[in-house]
């Protein structure tokens, strides 16, 4: 597939959904922000993957960042960050939500697996309710350790901070 097909607005991802669940797949959905693609990110993602035969990604717009995580954030564009995330061979779809969470998403796109990280609790997940009441699951996965858009950020920061570049000398 290529990687600008993996783009979808919202209408495109739904009937991407249903042409998959149709042909008997099992479409697995995460969301995030996905900032700064880390390590963490990739596991994470090469993770969800294996639960179902496809993987379509809720992505965060622009806007929907900046609420959540501050006027600073996000570092990196949504369409920059659409276009790291569809060039991951092990993502299927990526679709933009402008809400502060992806329950209207999900309502509409029913998956049949719907997948966060571990520092989630399954009844805290936006969506899963809808999900579990269609006979779908819900489940998290291990994150890994020490890895975050915020600590990449942060520790960028304390060496910006700490270092002194003399430009005056040769």
């Amino acid at each position: 597939m290529n990687n600008q097909n993996k783009l979808l607005n919202r209408k495109e991802a739904l009937e991407k959904v249903r042409v998959w669940q149709a042909a008997g797949k099992k479409v697995v959905f995460s969301n995030g922000c996905f900032d700064i693609l880390h390590a963490g990110h990739v596991e994470y993602l090469t993770a969800a993957s294996t639960l179902g035969d496809v993987l379509i990604i809720g992505l965060n717009s622009d806007d929907s960042v900046r609420r959540l995580k501050g006027a600073h954030r996000p570092v990196c564009c949504e369409s920059d960050r659409a276009a790291v995330l569809s060039a991951l061979q092990v993502v299927d779809g990526v679709t933009l939500f402008n809400e502060d969470t992806p329950e209207e998403l999900i309502e509409i796109l029913l998956p049949d697996i719907l997948v966060k990280g571990s520092d989630w609790a399954v009844e805290q997940i936006a969506g899963a309710k809808a999900v579990l009441e269609h006979g779908g699951s819900v489940l998290t996965l291990p994150l890994l350790e020490g890895r975050s858009t915020t600590g990449i950020i942060e520790k960028i920061i304390q060496l910006h901070t700490t270092s002194s570049i003399d430009c005056g000398t040769d």
